[in-house]
């Protein structure tokens, strides 16, 4: 009798243990398929987390693609590049073009030799994708929209894109203007860092010309800016090449990520894809912060100094993206500085990198700057320094 109830309760746990492993195994592959619907419907698409860089999904992510009016999130980085080099001014007054008059499309009905400022332009492209606002400030930054088109190309290098290349400012259809959904997402994370463009791309509604007989109405393209909770931006684009595209932002408890679907048969299909990938993000992952931007992390001897040596820092947040679930235990900094620098070195100096471990697990490594400006000594000190060694040999 005993040797029979012994033998039901080891039936019993294998059951038990059998069903457990079914139900682990079923929750995994759901997870998995959910993973990869998540924007199976779209052509090409990409989720990106902003501070990171970290790819969270992907889906025929370097297919070379015409990007419509997502073409302008190139644009507004430059516009936003020479608002920062103080070459233009929110409230210095454009001159609109016959040139610029005369785009199709998306436009705020600008008439030749019209005047609006930098500040409304730039509403013109965020908000209502304004074709004619676009050349209109390609060209005053840089006197003609083929020199602006030639800086597209050239910041594209710069940010390492290889399979990119622009042929106009606003997305209409052209030859050899493609681009992909990876790239898109890089060129909006360096858009990114110009926080302020958030204060356009995130407007619902707005007006132009207000008060005046030629009113224009501005609805933002994004439909999600007002629908979906934390998206602030960031482009739409459309042409019967392209189908339907967006690439979305959003930020939730301190995470930004970064959405870009490519090829959707209809506006609905590509805000819906959107906010599965948006949803998928805030739902599966978390962003821990290893180190704080400005944190004194390390010591950098300096040759030739004013002081001995100098503060080195991270220039933006440390931070890691894992699966909701996954903890970090204990955060370990390794430094891997230069030897020594020698002044003078201006603040934000590259000065070697640091490693986040966890355990045996590697984290993070990022970019070590000077934290402060790394003058050189006077003749003077260089002098008293050179004798108190000599002093100090002969002693």
């Amino acid at each position: 009798m005993v040797n029979m109830t012994a033998g039901i309760k080891t039936s019993l746990i294998w059951a038990m243990s059998l069903i457990l492993l079914i139900h682990v195994q079923s929750v995994s592959a759901n997870e998995q398929k959910e993973e990869t619907d998540v924007g199976e419907e779209a052509k090409s698409a990409i989720i990106m987390e902003m501070d990171t860089g970290e790819v969270l999904y992907k889906k025929n992510e370097n297919e070379k693609l015409p990007p419509a009016s997502m073409t302008k999130i190139m644009t507004m980085l430059l516009v936003m590049e020479a608002l920062e080099r103080e070459d233009i001014t929110l409230d210095e007054q454009v001159t609109a073009s016959e040139h610029a008059a005369s785009m199709g499309g998306s436009q705020i009905f600008l008439e030749e030799g019209e005047q609006m400022t930098v500040h409304e332009l730039l509403k013109g492209v965020a908000v209502a994708s304004g074709n004619d606002a676009s050349v209109a400030l390609a060209e005053h930054i840089s006197g003609s929209e083929e020199k602006f088109i030639k800086q597209m190309n050239e910041k594209a290098k710069e940010l390492e894109l290889k399979h990119t290349h622009f042929s106009n400012t606003t997305g209409l259809s052209t030859d050899n203007h493609y681009t992909t959904a990876k790239d898109l997402a890089v060129i909006s994370q360096a858009l990114l860092e110009h926080e302020k463009v958030l204060e356009y791309t995130s407007i619902y509604e707005d007006y132009l010309r207000q008060g005046t007989d030629n009113e224009f109405w501005l609805v933002n393209t994004n439909r999600l800016v007002k629908h979906y909770k934390g998206v602030d931006g960031l482009k739409t684009g459309y042409t019967s090449e392209a189908k339907y595209n967006l690439t979305a932002t959003a930020k939730r408890d301190g995470m930004r990520v970064i959405t870009v679907v490519m090829g959707a048969e209809t506006p609905k299909e590509r805000n819906r894809i959107t906010t599965k990938m948006l949803d998928y993000s805030f739902s599966h992952y978390n962003k821990h912060v290893l180190a704080k931007k400005g944190d004194q992390l390390a010591m950098l001897p300096v040759e030739k100094g004013k002081n001995n040596d100098a503060a080195v820092t991270i220039d933006k947040d440390a931070a890691v993206v894992l699966p909701k679930g996954q903890d970090i235990k204990n955060i370990e900094q390794r430094p891997k500085t230069m030897e020594k620098i020698t002044a003078p070195a201006d603040k934000g100096t590259k000065a070697g990198v640091m490693e986040f471990y966890d355990g045996d697990r590697k984290l993070a490594e990022i970019e070590l700057v000077l934290a402060e400006d790394a003058p050189s000594a006077s003749w003077y000190v260089l002098f008293k320094r050179t004798l108190s060694r000599l002093t100090g040999q002969l002693s």
